[in-house]
């Protein structure tokens, strides 16, 4: 069978543009206030300069994003498609993994704020499954954008791939703050991200159930330093 991330897939105009509609960064949940650990990355001196910020977010992207974030997203997608008796057990259970993958209590925050902010973004556009979600607390980002995706008709591929790009677009958008970069050098590194997406989508997809998790210790330090940081421009 031919591997979905390398078969050209036309989608219709009502799922492309609900598709962009989700990943832009104008999407009121919030998600700027976040650097996911880059902000005390780069007061430690790990990331300095635009090659650490690509290597960096390449790396997370390849690591973090393939092997939990997006292979997770995957097995959320599918429960969302499932029967109604079904479904709510299969979301629940890999919300609930998703969160608890989480290795920092600001991670765990963040992941509620914009999952909670989602979900109140995505009632109000007409979904009412995701009203129930605002208020939980085990409410994911990444269980809010599968059940957009799916009801608007996003093929996971896709979504797969505008969820990891607009993870690399924010944590881009933190290093030209942060490090600082030029917008230039900004837009390099979001082209080298890019570029790796399709792999890391390609990885998810194969990566068996029991496989599923990420080891990424320099993430954990920073954004566990991040908590005590004296000065911060980000809440993650």
């Amino acid at each position: 069978m031919e591997n979905p991330i390398d078969t050209p897939e036309l989608l219709s105009a009502g799922p492309l543009l609900r598709l962009l509609h989700l990943c832009s960064p104008a999407l009121p949940i919030g998600m700027f206030a976040y650097s996911q650990g880059l902000e005390p990355a780069t007061s430690a001196g790990w990331v300095h300069d635009e090659e650490s910020a690509r290597d960096w977010i390449v790396s997370l992207l390849g690591s973090q994003l393939a092997t939990l974030d997006l292979a997770v997203l995957a097995r959320l997608w599918e429960a969302w498609g499932d029967d109604e008796s079904a479904a709510p057990a299969r979301v629940e259970t890999w919300s609930a993994f998703l969160l608890a993958s989480r290795p920092s209590a600001e991670l765990q925050q963040e992941e509620r704020h914009l999952g909670g902010a989602l979900a109140r973004v995505l009632s109000g556009l007409g979904l009412p499954e995701a009203s129930a979600w605002i208020v939980r607390s085990d409410v994911t980002y990444g269980t809010m954008f599968a059940l957009a995706a799916r009801r608007w008709s996003v093929p996971f591929a896709a979504a797969a791939q505008g969820f990891a790009f607009a993870w690399a677009e924010a944590q881009v958008s933190a290093a030209v703050r942060l490090v600082p970069l030029g917008q230039s050098a900004g837009q390099r590194i979001l082209a080298a991200a890019a570029a790796a997406i399709p792999a890391a989508v390609a990885r998810a997809l194969t990566l068996p159930a029991d496989e599923i998790g990420a080891s990424s210790p320099r993430l954990a330090v920073a954004s566990a330093w991040h908590e005590t940081q004296y000065s911060r421009l980000f809440r993650s």
